[in-house]
């Protein structure tokens, strides 16, 4: 019988924990930001998106330009988003709308993710500086797609789970791809 000694464990004491609870909490937090994305869709009001009454996805927008807190970005919404609108409110639609479903459903959970990252870097960039708004609403969400990102959410109780085996033993590109954004 061998004794441990303090020196032998010690690689075992800075191992994360991934048994259950931990991956319930994973599946958890992404399955709460896909929930949130696709609560968000409902103020993204198709055809004109606010901006004939100056609210909704336009007066979010128009933050950008009105409390600019990036100069080139607020130049941007003003000279290409705007003259475009309603392009650009269905993009936004649809985009946040896949993100939460893929999400929800924890497929291609890491592609999805990075999307999420740099929408958040959108609404960030358009709202940070509007008076009353609560900034770490912000921060919040950049952690929460870190999360999932890094994590791989999509693989614990997700169709990536289901689906990264049949695709690891796959040859070919559409395959491969779907590893790396799964």
């Amino acid at each position: 019988m061998t004794k441990t000694t303090p020196t032998t464990a010690l690689p075992f004491i800075n191992q994360i924990e991934t048994g259950r609870p931990t991956r319930v909490v994973l599946a958890a937090v992404r399955i709460a930001v896909g929930l949130m994305w696709l609560q968000n869709v409902n103020w993204k009001r198709p055809p004109d998106f606010g901006q004939a009454a100056d609210n909704g996805l336009y007066q979010y927008t128009a933050d950008a330009v009105k409390h600019p807190v990036l100069g080139a970005f607020s130049w941007l919404v003003e000279n290409v988003i705007f003259p475009s609108f309603a392009l650009f409110g269905w993009g936004v639609l649809i985009a946040e709308f896949c993100l939460g479903a893929f999400l929800l459903v924890g497929f291609l959970t890491r592609f999805w993710a990075a999307i999420g990252i740099l929408q958040t870097l959108a609404i960030t960039l358009s709202v940070l500086n509007t008076p009353g708004e609560w900034q770490w609403s912000y921060y919040l969400m950049f952690v929460a797609q870190f999360v999932i990102l890094a994590t791989a959410a999509g693989r614990i109780a997700g169709v990536d789970g289901l689906l990264r085996p049949r695709w690891s033993l796959t040859r070919g590109r559409p395959a491969r791809i779907a590893m790396t954004l799964s």
